[in-house]
């Protein structure tokens, strides 16, 4: 992680109504190496679910109902999740509905630090079937 990348990550955790981020670009360019950088630089635990992994997780995130989503990942993690720590959701694209439900954590929880990657994001995003809502 560059000095700037840093900063720029450092900065968006501390900011005061920090907003879900999500970092996309090419499988194997470091997307998950600078996100765990980053919770190491911080000295932030880091929960990361991969969602190629989980993809029956699509169900949960759809009911865009951050409480819910976060029991559910509470019981995959089997560790607690916080707003001292960061919830990092990899490989984002593999359930659609996960990329919509990011508006209803800043709505909801928004003190929960949320992080996702993906590759292929393009693709997901002009999927004629995928909605975003708007805000």
């Amino acid at each position: 992680m560059d000095r700037h990348q840093s900063t720029d990550l450092s900065a968006w955790l501390h900011t005061r109504r920090r907003k879900p981020l999500i970092i996309h670009g090419a499988r194997q360019v470091g997307k998950s190496t600078l996100v765990e950088l980053l919770a190491q630089k911080e000295g932030r635990s880091l929960s990361t679910i991969n969602l190629e992994r989980h993809p029956y997780l699509s169900e949960v995130f759809a009911s865009n109902d951050p409480l819910a989503i976060v029991n559910m990942l509470r019981s995959i993690l089997d560790a607690p999740l916080s707003a001292e720590g960061i919830l990092f959701l990899d490989e984002i694209q593999a359930v659609p509905a996960a990329i919509a439900s990011l508006r209803y954590f800043l709505e909801e929880m928004p003190r929960l630090p949320v992080l996702a990657a993906g590759s292929l994001m393009e693709f997901t995003l002009a999927d004629q079937a995928f909605s975003m809502p708007v805000g």
